[in-house]
């Protein structure tokens, strides 16, 4: 009988951490298998005893950190069975929490999307605020969600100058994907608007959000 085939390749960076891979595109669909993998783990009490320090998925593959004298055998099955386990429900489990974030779409990089896409300023806010989106991962800044989901019409090249200062709680658009800066920074993705940066410290990966125009 033929061996089944993984679903997912691994490989160590440095000695303490384990990636999971399962893909170099990014989906929907991958981003799920990962997260389904990341949350199963996420409850899982013997991980900590056998010297897991942190999980950290992203768009394909899943991060796990480990003490240098851990038995990563011990850590590679469990980890294993959390991939090889059935598919959740698409809504996931009882701790996917759903976000809804407040925007003042006056960004100054508005119309210029509209350009790009063809379409009209009131279109792209439309289109951006319909969609429900999947906290894929956390990362660049703490608390910066990447988030799926963003309709591809509204897929806008990032700036060719990315600018010195972005504000805490700009909304963005960098090519196919959308997010919010959680602090200032630096940045090259297009500004559509404003929320409340204070909101952002309790999305988790695997979450949701919705976007909800400001009068």
């Amino acid at each position: 009988m033929a061996a089944t085939k993984k679903p997912y390749r691994t490989y160590f960076l440095g000695d303490a951490c384990l990636c999971w891979s399962v893909g170099r595109a990014i989906s929907l669909k991958t981003s799920r298998l990962v997260l389904s993998a990341y949350r199963r783990l996420k409850t899982d009490k013997e991980l900590p005893a056998l010297g897991v320090l942190d999980l950290v998925p992203s768009y394909t593959a899943l991060a796990v950190h480990a003490g240098p004298l851990s038995d990563w055998r011990k850590i590679s099955r469990r980890v294993d069975r959390a991939f090889y386990a059935p598919p959740e429900k698409e809504a996931g489990p009882p701790e996917a929490a759903g976000h809804i974030l407040p925007v003042a779409y006056r960004g100054e990089d508005l119309a210029r999307v509209a350009k790009l896409t063809g379409l009209k300023v009131e279109e792209v806010i439309a289109r951006h605020t319909a969609a429900r989106y999947v906290v894929a991962m956390i990362g660049f800044r703490p608390h910066f969600p990447y988030l799926l989901g963003l309709d591809r019409r509204l897929a806008t090249p990032r700036l060719d100058v990315p600018r010195l200062k972005v504000p805490a709680g700009a909304v963005g658009i960098g090519g196919e994907q959308t997010g919010v800066y959680p602090e200032e920074s630096p940045g090259g993705w297009n500004i559509l608007g404003l929320t409340d940066p204070e909101l952002l410290k309790a999305i988790k990966p695997g979450d949701t959000v919705i976007f909800e125009r400001l009068p």
